[in-house]
């Protein structure tokens, strides 16, 4: 069976880019849970991983900006305590 092109495998999971965290979280964990239940055919198993793996990056990105703004939060509260 050929292998997709990496273009039509993004454009099937660029809606991913605006998906909230919370749902991103949700998907994927839907997804890891079919894909534990072992009942999807090959096909269906390699699309929805490559979907996982989409969430799960969408996902990253958020917790390190997140993690980015409370960074710069917090150092912006110690440069205000020395003064």
């Amino acid at each position: 069976m050929p292998k997709k092109p990496a273009a039509e495998t993004s454009d099937a999971n660029a809606d991913v880019a605006e998906l909230g965290y919370e749902q991103a979280r949700d998907e994927l964990a839907t997804i890891v849970s079919r894909l534990e239940g072992g009942g999807e055919t090959l096909e269906e198993s390699m699309r929805l991983w490559e979907r996982g793996e989409a969430l799960a990056a969408h996902c990253e990105r958020w917790l390190d900006g997140a993690q980015r703004t409370i960074t710069a939060m917090t150092d912006g509260d110690k440069a205000d305590a020395e003064d």
